[in-house]
């Protein structure tokens, strides 16, 4: 952890004593603790994960966790799903869109945040009134409370999905699932 404590210091470009001005530790305790000469206590962690911005599992984690992951079939959106270990309530869905654009009155709007991008293929994307059409390689980020819905164009589409937990809720009612 002492490594993690000095790297996540690092990239935010903070000295000892910049980050000792933003907890009640000395520098030189700073110090000793990324070094290994000091133990460090369950309150010091907190305020050091919230003096660098970061979570305590952010804070914590091990070296050697697992890297790779295998993704989880999503039967009610036809889709493979990965978590983000890091930020739990981020979803990566993959999806092959097939259908042409619903019925503009089908469309749904929702809490949540989505950003997707055209693996292959033509995605149409209908914003309340707006059409949007978007290639392979082209992605997208609106807000999810305007109503949308999207369809293939020409065969099928490729997509692959971020969604946040409220987005990823809103699809799931959407789909029966």
């Amino acid at each position: 952890m002492r490594k993690r404590l000095r790297a996540l210091r690092l990239a935010q470009g903070l000295t000892l004593d910049d980050l000792a001005g933003r907890t009640h530790l000395s520098a030189s305790t700073l110090s000793r603790i990324e070094s290994g000469g000091r133990r460090l206590a369950l309150d010091q962690l907190v305020g050091l994960s919230r003096a660098l911005d970061t979570s305590l599992d952010e804070l914590v984690a091990m070296q050697g966790e697992q890297v790779v992951s295998n993704p989880v079939k999503d039967h009610g959106m036809d889709a493979l799903r990965w978590q983000m270990r890091r930020s739990p309530d981020t979803v990566i869905l993959r999806r092959r869109v097939v259908d042409p654009p619903p019925d503009p009155a089908r469309m749904r709007a929702h809490t949540g945040q989505e950003w997707l991008v055209v693996l292959s293929g033509t995605l149409i994307l209908q914003l309340g009134a707006q059409r949007h059409r978007i290639t392979q390689d082209q992605s997208a980020e609106f807000d999810t409370l305007v109503p949308h819905a999207f369809g293939a164009e020409g065969g099928p589409a490729d997509v692959l999905l971020v969604v946040d937990r409220a987005a990823g809720r809103g699809h799931h009612d959407e789909d029966g699932g």
